[in-house]
C-alpha cells in the first residue's frame, strides 16, 4: 500500500513538472536572463541586432526553464507587429468600399495591422512629407489609383526600403508590385457585348487621363471597333475623370448630337450612372432608347434604375492579393532580395438591364415621344 502511494506521489511530481514547463512563459525567460521580452523573441525568432552576450543568455534560460514556444502564437505575435497601410485620395465611395473589403480581409486572416490613410485634403508637397513620415512606422504600402503613379510618392517609400504594391494600374515597375486586370481586353469584352447587339454609334466616355488605365480601356473600344471595321469617330468620345459630375458633363455632349449614339459606354461605374440620369432627364428610356455601360461592377452599377451592365473589377480581390504579396515580401530576407509582382487578375462582364438591342427608328426622339 506505501508504495503504490509513493508511485502515486512520483507520477504527481512528473506531472507537476511538465504542466510548470509547459506554463512557462517568454516573461518567465526574460526575467531568468535578465533581459526584456523584446529580447527574447528577437532571439527565438532568429532576429539580428542582438549582443552576443545577451543571445547567449537567453538561450541557456530557454534551456533552463525547458521554455518551449507555441508556433501559432510567434506567427501570430508576429504578424500583429506587422504594420501595413492603405493610401488612398479621392476614390468613388463604391470603389473605396471595395478597397476597405479587400484589405480588411486580408489583414484580418493574417492578423497583420492594416493603417488607413486619406491624403485628399493634402497638397504634394504635404503628401511627400506624410509618406517620409509614414515610411517610418509601417512595413509595407497599398496604393491604389492616382497615388500608385505618383513617382515622387512611390520613391520616397521605394527609398526608404519600404514594398509597394499598387492597385487597378496598367503601369508595372521594377521597383513596385502590382495586382491590375487586362484592362485593354476588358474594353474590348464590353465593346463586344455591345456589337453584337447591333450598336454600331458608341459613344465612349474616358477616365482620368492621368491613370495608364484609362489609356488602355481607350484603347480597348478603339481595337473593337477596328476588329468590326467601323471607323473611329472622335465625336463619339468624349473626355471624363471617373466622376459622376464629369459623366453628366460627357453625357450631355454626346446626347446632344445631330445624331446621337445608340449606347453610351463609360469607364467607370460612376460616369455610367450619370449617363443615365441625363437619358432620363431628357426623356430617353434605357435601354429602349439609349443602351448603357459601366466599368468596376460597384455598388454604383446597381443603385440605379434599370441596373448597370458593366465589367467586373475584383476590386476587393485586388486588394486582398495586395496585402499577401505586401506581407510576403516583408518577411524575406534582406539577403533574398525583393522581387516586383506583377499579378494580372480575370475579370468578367456582368450583364443586367442597361443593354438592348437598338431601336429600329432613325429618328432620335425619345421613344416616349413618339406616336404608337
Amino acid at each position: 500500500m506505501q508504495r503504490s502511494k509513493g508511485v502515486d506521489c512520483l507520477k504527481s511530481s512528473q506531472k507537476a513538472v511538465r504542466r510548470k514547463a509547459s506554463a512557462v512563459t517568454i516573461d518567465d525567460v526574460a526575467a531568468h536572463a535578465g533581459v526584456s521580452p523584446m529580447t527574447v523573441s528577437r532571439v527565438i525568432n532568429g532576429h539580428a541586432g542582438v549582443r552576443e552576450g545577451n543571445r547567449d543568455r537567453v538561450m541557456r534560460s530557454v534551456q533552463e526553464l525547458d521554455y518551449r514556444p507555441n508556433p501559432a502564437a510567434s506567427a501570430l505575435a508576429a504578424a500583429q507587429h506587422t504594420c501595413i497601410a492603405l493610401i488612398y485620395t479621392n476614390p468613388s465611395s463604391s470603389y473605396l468600399r471595395e478597397l476597405l473589403v479587400g484589405a480588411l480581409r486580408g489583414s484580418t486572416r493574417s492578423a497583420a495591422q492594416l493603417v488607413i490613410a486619406s491624403w485628399d485634403e493634402l497638397d504634394s508637397q504635404a503628401r511627400r512629407e506624410a509618406a517620409r513620415q509614414l515610411s517610418i512606422t509601417v512595413s509595407g504600402v497599398i496604393l491604389p489609383p492616382p497615388l500608385c503613379e505618383t513617382k515622387d510618392i512611390v520613391d520616397v517609400f521605394v527609398d526608404a526600403g519600404i514594398p509597394v504594391v499598387s492597385i487597378a494600374s496598367s503601369h508595372f515597375s521594377d521597383h513596385i508590385s502590382c495586382v491590375r486586370i487586362d484592362d485593354r481586353q476588358a474594353s474590348r469584352d464590353v465593346m463586344s457585348h455591345l456589337l453584337a447587339h447591333g450598336h454600331t454609334r458608341i459613344g465612349y466616355i474616358k477616365g482620368d487621363p492621368n491613370q495608364t488605365a484609362s489609356a488602355h480601356r481607350w484603347q480597348g473600344y478603339r481595337d473593337a471597333l477596328a476588329d468590326a471595321g467601323i471607323d473611329y469617330d472622335a465625336s463619339l468620345v468624349q473626355p471624363g475623370y471617373f466622376t459622376y459630375r464629369s459623366g453628366l458633363d460627357a453625357a450631355e455632349r454626346l446626347l446632344a448630337l445631330d445624331q446621337r449614339p445608340s449606347a453610351i459606354f463609360a469607364s467607370n461605374d460612376d460616369m455610367a450612372s450619370a449617363v443615365v440620369s441625363v437619358a432620363h432627364r431628357r426623356g430617353l428610356e434605357v435601354p429602349g432608347d439609349l443602351s448603357v455601360v459601366g466599368f468596376d461592377d460597384t455598388s454604383a452599377a446597381t443603385m440605379v434604375w434599370p441596373e448597370l451592365t458593366t465589367l467586373h473589377q475584383p476590386v476587393a480581390d485586388m486588394a486582398d492579393s495586395a496585402v499577401d504579396i505586401l506581407l510576403r515580401q516583408i518577411r524575406r530576407t534582406p539577403t533574398a532580395g525583393r522581387v516586383a509582382v506583377n499579378q494580372v487578375l480575370a475579370h468578367r462582364l456582368v450583364t443586367r438591364a442597361s443593354v438592348s438591342a437598338p431601336s429600329p427608328s432613325k429618328d432620335a426622339a425619345p421613344r416616349s415621344m413618339r406616336s404608337e
